[in-house]
């Protein structure tokens, strides 16, 4: 059990610091974006939280595989496949957590407006220091929301990781898998410890 809860806990920590270094600058490009495209793309990063996470995962272990559409980028790193991988899960907990990443932190952007930052930028600040030192400050609140989430969902995932990573003890065997394996094997006892425990941390 030790290895799957620092796993697991690796794993959403990860994904979670890789969320805020994508999920935010887009978050900010989308909040920004006016008319179908914005609305199209938000749509888009949107599909994991209604698309079944069996059929999101089943997408990224073809993407992800030895015979994807990756694979030639992957070769020349000396790697066959990310599939049945620690970095193949962080790839699919990523591409599942970002909409729970995305649309707190775009909320807060379009609430704070755009004043702050054309006022910045009159007082001649580069466009990075007004996004870091005058815009990111202000959406503490989003930024906190989506972290939360992020590491939260992460946590509780179950068909994506099975799906890309499987169930390899010690490699990918996060709580989550943990769990239905006790289930499956009558292992109440730990089932409900786990069980009792993430919902807890929940």
């Amino acid at each position: 059990m030790a290895s799957a809860i620092s796993l697991t806990l690796a794993l959403a920590g990860l994904t979670t610091l890789v969320l805020l270094g994508v999920g935010v600058p887009l978050a900010w490009k989308l909040a920004r974006i006016k008319g179908r495209w914005g609305e199209a793309v938000n749509a888009l990063i949107a599909l994991p939280l209604v698309l079944p996470p069996t059929v999101l995962g089943f997408y990224l272990l073809v993407l992800l595989g030895p015979h994807g559409p990756l694979a030639p980028l992957m070769r020349p790193l000396g790697l066959t496949t990310l599939a049945f991988s620690f970095p193949g899960l962080v790839i699919g907990s990523v591409v599942y957590s970002l909409p729970f990443m995305v649309q707190p932190v775009r909320a807060a952007f379009l609430a704070l407006g755009e004043a702050p930052w054309e006022a910045a930028l009159t007082l001649r600040a580069a466009p990075f220091d007004a996004f870091r030192a005058v815009m990111l400050p202000q959406i503490k609140g989003g930024l906190l929301t989506g972290a939360v989430l992020s590491f939260a969902h992460t946590l509780g995932e179950f068909g994506v990781v099975l799906m890309v990573g499987g169930d390899i003890p010690g490699r990918t065997e996060v709580l989550s898998i943990l769990l239905f394996n006790d289930v499956e094997t009558l292992n109440w006892g730990q089932a409900n410890e786990l069980a009792a425990g993430m919902a807890g941390v929940s």
